[in-house]
């Protein structure tokens, strides 16, 4: 075991932050910590470094264990070069080297037994810390995330905050802690960089603990799960999928547990109550009272549904050409690349590429603020645009939130411009908060609520998911999926893409391509696996694909979930009137009520098993 928490609790500014979790770390794991912005999983990664005290509760750390901590991105000096910095990680190897160097012309000159030993205990310092090929680790960590060879020669000071997180993370890795802890690793890195890491840390010998709200990469890389929800841990061994998995079958599990229980409760409290005033009963009712009582009472299960709400609706249908780019050469100075594509009336583009190629250059340029450097491009019929990226959810402003969306919107009134701020999780005081001291989860929500507002059939995108959280992500794909109007956005975050997208725009160094495919059939393009069906007489139906089927299980649960909700409601008007005069005073209609409520109860069992079926 290399660490343990125990019963550990937190508090923030007053505020229950995490309560009695138990967590451990044992010995090559790679664990997941995951939750809701502000739920305490940097807290956790801060007290497991010893950065933070628990209020309450222990922490138990292996004797001798190195740990490393990707946020501290602090340099001593920053007038070294990136190789100078590196070596410090060396320093017991260049040591050993320049020691045995010393040695070696000591034995030219005269063999000596004792200096022989000597040398051969330098070598082994030297060989066990990689003596021979540490240079080459460096080079090759450096420019998997996105340097120049000639870079490790520049200070650090001239590098900027974004880069020096990078170095950081290299430094990190070139360490090779006994416990890793990496907070939001993802953050800054492009697609290849992040798929070269996760193969990278899958082989890592020593243990990790992950922050992130990056699914897909918590997927590929953690083999057990960590959730915060209501202040408490929950603990999962397998990826994430399985978690989700599991974690749907068991409410749907205790649900259904929690359901079966309460009408029981309910036909015993009747008959109580039925039985309690009649003499030849009351024995019966009096045994029914101390079951109910001796009754182990099942907990209703929580869902944490907290989350904003959206919807896209856009005030035009346009034309069902959207945008033609023709030869299209973006950049400032000098050019990143040249594009060729069509975008068709309800299409989501997904535009995907190493950094600094020029993606976010081309939604800049097809917005007007950067001039083409070569060819053209042509928006369709009533095209109307909204655009978000972070720069425009950054708000210098000390306007407060009530303000900013309202000087924006003044068409609507000051009662409906507070409901949508409520949509968007801000309430009460939260509206009066100035723009500037806004998180960045917090800003985001303001922006996509403008863009709400915009009622643009366009929508272009760079990065939306930047500082949204796991339920933000889905419910901002989820307004993306209903949204009848076209998406063309940028984005990092695989899962994202793979969800949205209907077509992919790959910009590379070469060559920039367009694939009218969805993410999982570009992947399959790539790797020699895409057939593309032509005709139906010359080729068999394909299986339906599983990603189409995950999609069509999405849309069932849903439809589900409302029908179960819908039932729910009709099953509580069912229950009251069984203390209306009217039914409890004439047991025939009581008996026809209590047919309608088992048959209502036995309707929202087969949709529950319909649903879990869904579900898992």
């Amino acid at each position: 075991m290399l660490l343990q928490v125990n019963n550990g609790t937190k508090d923030f500014r007053g505020e229950v932050l995490f309560e009695d979790i138990n967590f451990e770390i044992k010995e090559g794991r790679k664990i997941a910590v995951i939750g809701r912005n502000g739920c305490g999983k940097t807290t956790l990664l801060k007290v497991i470094s010893g950065l933070l005290m628990l209020d309450k509760g222990t922490v138990t750390r292996s004797s001798g264990i190195s740990i490393g901590y990707l946020s501290q991105t602090a340099f001593e000096d920053e007038s070294l070069t990136v190789e100078q910095e590196f070596n410090k990680t060396y320093s017991h190897v260049l040591e050993a080297r320049k020691r045995m160097e010393e040695l070696a012309r000591k034995l030219e000159q005269e063999y000596d037994e004792d200096i022989f030993e000597q040398y051969s205990h330098y070598q082994q310092i030297f060989e066990s810390g990689n003596g021979y090929n540490y240079n080459q680790e460096q080079v090759t960590l450096f420019s998997k995330f996105g340097f120049d060879i000639e870079d490790l020669q520049r200070p650090l000071n001239t590098f900027s905050g974004g880069q020096k997180t990078k170095i950081a993370f290299v430094r990190l890795l070139l360490q090779k802690p006994d416990l890793l802890l990496l907070d939001e690793p993802t953050n800054h890195l492009d697609v290849t960089t992040i798929e070269w890491l996760e193969g990278y840390l899958q082989k890592y010998p020593s243990a990790i603990v992950i922050v992130s709200h990056d699914r897909m990469f918590i997927d590929h890389v953690a083999s057990e799960i960590y959730e915060f929800e209501f202040g408490k841990l929950n603990h999962f061994v397998g990826n994430y999928s399985s978690y989700m998995e599991e974690k749907k079958k068991s409410f749907a599990i205790q649900q259904s547990a929690y359901r079966r229980q309460q009408r029981e409760i309910e036909r015993l409290s009747a008959q109580i109550e039925k039985f309690r005033y009649k003499k030849e009963k009351a024995a019966f009712a009096q045994s029914k009272i101390k079951y109910l009582e001796r009754m182990e009472r099942i907990e209703k299960p929580r869902e944490d549904k907290k989350n904003f709400k959206l919807r896209f609706e856009p005030k035009l249908r346009g034309g069902a050409s959207v945008l033609t780019v023709d030869n299209l050469t973006i950049g400032y100075d000098t050019p990143l690349c040249t594009v060729d594509f069509q975008v068709r009336n309800g299409q989501r583009l997904g535009i995907i590429g190493p950094n600094g190629l020029g993606k976010s250059t081309l939604l800049k340029t097809l917005i007007g603020q950067v001039e083409p450097l070569g060819g053209e491009y042509m928006y369709g019929h009533q095209i109307e645009i909204g655009y978000f990226d972070q720069q425009l959810a950054e708000f210098t402003t000390d306007n407060t939130v009530l303000e900013e969306l309202w000087n924006e919107f003044p068409e609507y009134d000051h009662t409906a411009i507070r409901k949508i701020l409520g949509q968007f999780m801000f309430t009460a005081d939260d509206v009066y908060k100035a723009c500037n001291i806004l998180s960045g989860g917090e800003k985001v929500r303001l922006s996509l609520a403008k863009l709400m507002l915009s009622g643009s059939n366009l929508l272009i995108l760079d990065e939306p998911t930047n500082h949204l959280d796991i339920p933000g992500k889905e419910a901002l794909e989820d307004a993306l999926l209903e949204y009848t109007g076209t998406v063309i956005f940028v984005s990092h975050d695989r899962y994202f893409v793979r969800k949205l997208a209907t077509a992919i725009l790959r910009i590379e160094a070469e060559n920039t391509r367009y694939y009218p495919l969805n993410y999982d059939e570009y992947q399959d393009k790539l790797n020699g696996r895409y057939v593309e069906v032509t005709s139906e007489k010359e080729v068999e139906a394909e299986p339906v694909s599983q990603a189409k089927l995950q999609r069509q299980n999405a849309k069932k649960t849903v439809l589900l979930e409302k029908k179960i909700a819908r039932c729910e409601e009709e099953l509580e008007k069912l229950r009251e009137l069984r203390w209306d005069p009217e039914y409890y005073q004439d047991s025939r209609k009581m008996a026809r009520l209590e047919d309608q409520i088992d048959e209502k109860h036995n309707e929202i069992d087969r949709l529950m098993k319909e649903w879990e079926e869904c579900a898992g």
